[in-house]
């Protein structure tokens, strides 16, 4: 018996443009809590890592000069409780596919392809998020920040989706767009395939991959390297 190929992909910023509604979310609570709202463009550069960074960082972390270090815990955890609530009702307002999502999606169920989500976001999140805009079915398996006790870039977190999916190791795929991705990936021992303008402030040279691509627009060329093997 051939053993299927497996791709693991992430999901903001690579399956899905989620920063719009990121943004939104994040804005509310820093308007609520006194602080300077972001860009879109800002919050790209801090997604990646999950809820609690990514208000942490823009409120005591990156922007500390600007914002003073809060001490008090109890008004970080209601910060990320708000921006989880908020961001929960308002998932899928703006948040939109990456360009050719859905015909590779489609490419590769007709190819026999196992695919999983490997994301940081809650997995509560993410599977609301999937099935929000309509692409759920396609995955086997989708582990969030909080599915295991560890998340990327901890490598088990796709090593233990692989086994799950009943796959092998050594024939799956990465796909995501930042670093946090291609750490997890390299230390599973597995090819990583990295999208450009990604949810990261690293530069693309700075970041591992093996591949790079601009969206999912033929990408089935590189796939087919990986389909026969």
């Amino acid at each position: 018996m051939v053993q299927k190929l497996t791709i693991l992909f992430d999901l903001d910023g690579t399956l899905i443009d989620t920063a719009p509604d990121l943004m939104n979310a994040h804005n509310y609570v820093m308007k609520k809590f006194g602080y300077e709202t972001k860009s879109t463009n800002d919050i790209r550069q801090l997604v990646g890592q999950g809820a609690a960074s990514l208000i942490g960082r823009a409120v005591w972390g990156q922007a500390k000069k600007e914002f003073g270090q809060i001490n008090d815990k109890n008004i970080k955890n209601e910060m990320v409780k708000e921006f989880i609530e908020y961001y929960g009702n308002n998932i899928a307002v703006e948040s939109k596919l990456i360009n050719g999502v859905i015909e590779f999606l489609n490419w590769a169920k007709e190819n026999n392809i196992s695919m999983g989500v490997c994301t940081n976001k809650q997995e509560h999140l993410a599977i609301d998020l999937l099935k929000k805009i309509k692409i759920y079915d396609f995955f086997e398996y989708v582990a969030g920040s909080n599915t295991f006790d560890y998340c990327k870039p901890d490598p088990r977190h796709l090593t233990n989706v692989i086994e799950i999916m009943q796959g092998d190791v050594k024939k799956s795929l990465m796909i995501g767009d930042s670093e946090t991705d291609a750490d997890s990936s390299k230390s599973a021992g597995i090819p990583f395939i990295l999208l450009e303008d990604g949810y990261t402030e690293k530069k693309v040279s700075e970041i591992y991959h093996d591949y790079l691509i601009k969206d999912f627009v033929n990408i089935e060329q590189i796939i087919n390297k990986y389909l026969n093997h």
